[in-house]
């Protein structure tokens, strides 16, 4: 849960627990105020009081933890969070997409073949922000867990078929309707043909389970290449994430993140450890490229 409120709100371990302890002493003082500016008053029936403590303790709280958020530093935070629930609730009045000095609302279309624990990775990364959208998963396996994440956060998805994908339009039009800015490879194991390339020229990326361009190419995903590593006797592997090109693991290199390979290693093990900088690194290097304008 902490770590997960990390991601979330993209504060460090200190700030969670500040924040935290913000809300805890925010509430009581709600509390504590309310009741005794109730006993100002003399309100007769019982849900009348009720009903009249709640409308105070909903105006006071925001009042409270702002105020509580000053000595711990958390001013900033809890502005951006109120502001943010003042537009969910509609007090605050949305900006329609494309307003304002930042330019139009990112579009991200993720491509992945299986459970999908990179693209939820991403999708909580970007829960909160509101200049970037995750508008599209799309998947090529009608079994694969990414659709049900998809379903979950109420994401559209698109499951695609190899014949179109490879012969026919590569589903540009469909992107093309969703504006999409950003296609990102998350576990997706079908080739990119030329026409999509084509179509979005640099605005493709992969993230490859190995230290590029050592084990790529055709057939080296997953298990296959952490097997590989550790068959050739590697001290090192790690992460490569890359721009997508004509060929598998071609493309230019954007980011690499190292782990080592241990004595004893299964492609279980390591594995594992590939998966912890996967999710640590992929959506940050996303958030940089959308930053750079890709």
């Amino acid at each position: 849960m902490f770590n997960r409120l990390q991601q979330k709100w993209k504060v460090n371990g200190l700030q969670v627990a500040l924040i935290l302890c913000t809300f805890a002493i925010g509430g009581s003082l709600t509390g504590y105020v309310g009741r005794k500016l109730m006993n100002l008053f003399d309100i007769g029936p019982e849900w009348l009081w009720i009903v009249v403590y709640i409308l105070l303790v909903t105006l006071l709280w925001p009042l409270a933890v702002l105020l509580v958020s000053i000595p711990f530093g958390q001013f900033r935070f809890f502005v951006s969070y109120l502001k943010k629930m003042g537009k969910r609730m509609g007090i605050i009045s949305r900006e329609e997409p494309g307003a304002g000095s930042q330019g139009p609302v990112k579009q991200i279309a993720i491509f992945a073949s299986g459970a999908g624990s990179n693209a939820q990775k991403i999708i909580d990364h970007f829960r909160e922000n509101e200049r970037v959208k995750i508008a599209l998963i799309v998947c090529n396996k009608p079994e694969a867990g990414v659709l049900k994440i998809a379903e979950n956060e109420g994401i559209p998805a698109l499951l695609i078929e190899k014949e179109q994908f490879f012969r026919g339009n590569a589903y540009v039009p469909a992107l093309k309707e969703k504006n999409i800015n950003l296609i990102v490879l998350a576990g997706f194991l079908w080739k990119i043909p030329v026409a999509l390339i084509q179509a979005y020229p640099g605005k493709i990326v992969n993230i490859h389970p190995a230290l590029l361009p050592k084990y790529g190419g055709k057939g080296m995903y997953g298990q296959f290449v952490h097997a590989a590593v550790i068959a050739a006797g590697e001290k090192e592997s790690g992460i490569t994430i890359h721009y997508v090109d004509e060929h598998y693991d071609h493309g230019d290199i954007i980011f690499q993140a190292i782990c080592p390979v241990f004595s004893g290693d299964t492609p279980e093990l390591l594995a594992k450890r590939i998966h912890e900088l996967e999710h640590k690194h992929f959506p940050v290097v996303v958030e940089e490229l959308l930053l750079r304008g890709v």
